[in-house]
């Protein structure tokens, strides 16, 4: 039975590599965390109230979330500084060991 392969939204031909839906969304949400936490602790400090910082980083997750996305979907079009995907040929499938 074949695995099933992941939706490929970007394909960048000339440099064999692809950038899924997947693997930007699950870069969205690990990214969301790490900054809300941010947002929340520095509206504490700030606002002094944990209700209110609760508040502004509630808004923030939505909105910053769709544009991370969006950002980030872009970049995985854009094959500047990318390396090219190391593809193996038949007669000598591994690489060398150093």
């Amino acid at each position: 039975m074949r695995a099933k392969k992941a939706k490929v939204h970007i394909v960048d031909k000339r440099r064999k590599q692809i950038a899924t839906v997947k693997r930007s969304l699950a870069k969205t949400l690990s990214w969301r965390i790490v900054a809300t936490s941010d947002t929340f602790l520095i509206s504490w400090i700030i606002t002094g109230t944990w209700q209110l910082a609760t508040a502004i980083a509630g808004i923030e997750v939505v909105t910053k979330m769709a544009l991370y996305y969006f950002h980030e979907r872009v970049w995985a079009s854009i094959g500047w500084e990318r390396k090219p995907k190391e593809e193996h040929t038949t007669i000598f499938p591994f690489k060398d060991k150093d």
